[in-house]
């Protein structure tokens, strides 16, 4: 079955507040909440970008967000995916 043919209608989005309760485990231990000092070094092009769509809000904020987002929106949509094959897989038997 391909992901598109999933039925997903009868299962609720996952809203910020349960975002905000969720424990992060990264191969299975447990992330502190909290931020990091890194230092790190990005392409001209990325700096400059955040910096124009930043403003006033700080550009390293808008890439922390942006970053956020991509692995909630990516490892979660993928981990939904697994738990429903197995369950349908399941249900088959």
């Amino acid at each position: 079955m391909k992901d598109e043919e999933i039925d997903l209608s009868d299962i609720p989005e996952v809203t910020e507040a349960q975002m905000e309760r969720a424990v992060l485990r990264v191969g299975g231990k447990t992330i502190e909440r909290g931020k990091q000092r890194i230092n790190m070094f990005l392409d001209v092009f990325i700096v400059e970008y955040f910096k124009e769509k930043a403003g006033d809000r700080g550009y390293q904020t808008l890439i922390n967000e942006a970053l956020s987002e991509y692995i909630r929106n990516h490892d979660l949509k993928e981990d939904l995916r697994q738990i429903v094959r197995e369950e349908l897989e399941r249900s088959k038997q």
